[in-house]
């Protein structure tokens, strides 16, 4: 965890106790994380029906590698391994990020 992540930490904490967070619109009910907020709303429709067709985008499959791998990295101790997926995935998030600017 970084500074920026306990100082967030923090406002939220303090944001709960003081009520600011009370009523919020979905309250109580389940995020929808389906849908990625960073994509663009066409993208995000293309997407969906792609996805309703049976096909899915090549970002989808990138997408997948890559929180397979930052999950199997954080199981890992520091070494050799670790550092080959590391740099696999510093590889698959630069493709992510040619394949986005288009």
């Amino acid at each position: 965890m970084n500074v920026f992540d306990i100082l967030a930490e923090q406002r939220i904490l303090e944001a709960l106790r003081r009520g600011e967070l009370d009523g919020l619109p979905g309250a109580g009910r389940p995020l929808d994380l389906t849908e990625d907020p960073f994509v663009p709303p066409e993208q995000r429709m293309m997407n969906h029906v792609l996805r309703n067709a049976g096909v899915a985008p090549a970002e989808a499959g990138l997408r997948r590698e890559i929180a397979a791998l930052r999950a199997q990295i954080a199981t890992l101790p520091a070494g050799e391994a670790r550092d080959e997926l590391r740099r696999r995935l510093a590889w698959l998030i630069l493709q992510l990020g040619e394949r986005q600017r288009g």
